[in-house]
């Protein structure tokens, strides 16, 4: 029988909110033993989120790499990012999917002019 943790209704290598929950819940079970702490999980989401400034700060803005920091993968910390952020999703029952579409619907109703108004965004950034 296939593991419905496995298997997703995405296209092929791509997985839901949902899916991505009970997957980081399972890997937790069988190879990190427990769920750290919800504060240690806090500073460790602060250290990633971190490092995917340091990646921003030096291909997008002043600063340039350090030696060694060129090979520094974007996508890699983003998911190191998120990768915690269920975990402590998980610790505290919330089900990503349901509190992303009502945080995109809140948005949408609070927003619904705000962009569209704004001059600032009419030019595309530098």
């Amino acid at each position: 029988m296939s593991d419905p943790v496995e298997k997703s209704k995405e296209p092929a290598g791509r997985i839901s909110l949902a899916d991505a929950q009970a997957r980081v819940d399972r890997w937790i079970e069988e190879v990190g033993v427990r769920y750290f702490s919800e504060l240690t999980n806090l500073a460790q989401l602060v250290e990633e989120v971190g490092e995917v400034a340091r990646i921003l700060s030096r291909t997008h803005g002043d600063q340039s790499f350090k030696s060694g920091e060129e090979g520094l993968d974007l996508g890699d910390e983003l998911a190191d990012v998120l990768f915690v952020l269920i975990c402590l999703a998980n610790q505290n029952g919330v089900d990503l999917s349901e509190a992303f579409e009502r945080n995109l619907e809140k948005k949408t109703s609070r927003d619904a002019q705000r962009h569209i108004s704004n001059a600032k965004l009419e030019s595309p950034p530098e």
